[in-house]
């Protein structure tokens, strides 16, 4: 996988290792590093080997992501002091991947935020994501 950010750090610059156990690394961009930006503190949980999707994650890497979510949020909780979280994977290209390694989303969410109180389902709920295709 030699053209994968995740499995090749340094094809992204600005991306830093934070954590990491045996089977997976806590990542975030530097902007996400940054004081009252949007993002403020977010990153993904990765596994070390190339996994294109979670359902293809071992258990091992399962529980290893488990673990390493739990240092994450202490380590959020203390740099950056958020109100609430977001988690998310996205799956395949209809599901919004846009890197094929698999990728847990850890947002962490503040109480000044526009969007404060809206949750995942937010966007998909909206009038604008109504299908074009009705099955009946």
């Amino acid at each position: 996988m030699k053209d994968c950010k995740f499995c090749n750090l340094e094809l992204e610059p600005t991306q830093k290792l934070i954590l990491r156990n045996e089977y997976c690394m806590f990542l975030q961009l530097e902007q996400a590093q940054q004081k009252g930006i949007r993002l403020e503190g977010s990153g993904v949980i990765i596994p070390i080997v190339h996994r294109a999707t979670p359902f293809d994650l071992t258990v091992e890497e399962w529980n290893a992501t488990y673990a390493l979510l739990q240092d994450v949020k202490n380590y959020l909780d203390e740099m950056y002091q958020p109100q609430g979280y977001n988690l998310g994977w996205n799956c395949g290209k209809i599901g919004g991947q846009h890197i094929f390694h698999s990728h847990l989303h850890v947002l962490p969410r503040y109480a000044d935020e526009p969007l404060a109180g809206k949750g995942i389902r937010y966007m998909f709920k909206s009038e604008e994501n109504k299908r074009e295709t009705v099955i009946k």
